[in-house]
């Protein structure tokens, strides 16, 4: 139990880029992007999900709802849907017609350099890596949406009935797993570039709108992409910098408007880092290591219940109900 109970504290320690020299970045360029019109689904999105289909969500049913809200967020039986970010759609293709032309906006999580989501987080169950990437242990996630509350964009999807917090029950807090991009945290490890990239390049080859490298070499190529269309970018400065840089020629004020039309709440307008606030620093300290504390001694008490359940004489049943209960946890 103690272990647990360590375990979760340090977890809540963030490992902090901050754009040092070696962080990644990606830059999407909206004048070549062309939304895929001709594809069923566009090749970023679909790439996406072929990459990250096993960190997919399985809830069980029935799925109870959340404390006190009674209600609960699920998507199981909405897994195709493309047009938004969901537990099973973590990129998606917005469009926004301006004058008559088609501007199309790809989108996933954009991997701030100092991520309120990470530091904030309740439960310590995200992490901001050196390579630029923002990722979410799903095993320590609860569920309490604190990551999707202080997200500018919005960007974690939550789905109940799957996470460590139905081993926690009755206890209040979470109810689910979030999910979002992570930057194909595993794929730049082994030294790929992000599943989104590589499939864009194959479709387009020199004409592609995605690209990926360091994150001064992409600002670099940002700013001399703007000069040459007289564009702007967006990415740079919002929420103090993001692992996501975007050019266009279209102001984004206008993008952000069209967008803001729709009812998107993946909007594109100026953003401050609400970390700027102490308070909101001290909150984030103190919180995220006593939650995940109280988390591990939820989990700790109920691995000690269950094994008691199974160890409980009941005559010459005791045997059999231990393996029933051994024969379950197997074919889960």
């Amino acid at each position: 139990m103690v272990t647990a109970i360590g375990a979760a504290c340090t977890a809540g320690m963030v490992e902090t880029a901050s754009a040092k020299p070696g962080t990644y970045a990606t830059l999407i360029d909206l004048t070549k992007c062309d939304g895929c019109k001709n594809e069923t689904v566009p090749k970023c999105v679909e790439a996406c999900r072929k990459e990250n289909e096993k960190k997919f969500p399985d809830p069980k049913e029935p799925i109870k709802d959340l404390w006190p809200q009674k209600t609960h967020d699920d998507w199981s039986r909405k897994r195709d849907v493309i047009h938004q970010l969901t537990p099973y759609n973590w990129t998606t293709v917005q469009k926004v017609e301006m004058e008559g032309e088609e501007i199309f906006v790809p989108r996933r999580c954009m991997h701030c350099d100092n991520p309120p989501c990470a530091h904030l987080c309740p439960f310590g169950a995200l992490n901001k890596y050196s390579d630029g990437s923002v990722v979410i242990n799903h095993d320590l996630c609860m569920g309490g949406a604190k990551c999707k509350a202080v997200c500018p964009w919005h960007i974690p999807q939550r789905q109940s009935g799957v996470g460590i917090y139905l081993k926690l029950q009755p206890i209040p807090a979470g109810g689910g797993v979030m999910y979002k991009c992570d930057l194909c945290h595993d794929r730049i490890k082994k030294g790929q570039i992000p599943a989104c990239v590589e499939a864009c390049e194959k479709r387009l080859g020199m004409k592609k709108p995605l690209f990926f490298g360091r994150r001064d070499a992409i600002l670099k190529m940002a700013h001399e992409r703007a000069k040459e269309i007289n564009g702007f970018i967006y990415g740079e400065e919002e929420n103090d910098g993001t692992a996501t840089i975007y050019v266009s020629k279209t102001p984004f004020e206008k993008i952000d408007s069209k967008l803001k039309e729709a009812k998107s709440n993946l909007t594109m307008g100026k953003v401050l880092n609400p970390l700027r606030d102490v308070n909101e620093w001290a909150k984030g300290f103190l919180i995220a290591p006593l939650i995940s504390a109280l988390g591990a001694i939820g989990l700790a008490f109920y691995e000690k219940k269950q094994s008691a359940r199974l160890q409980k004489p009941f005559g010459g049943q005791a045997k059999g109900i231990a393996q029933s209960e051994s024969k379950k946890e197997e074919k889960q």
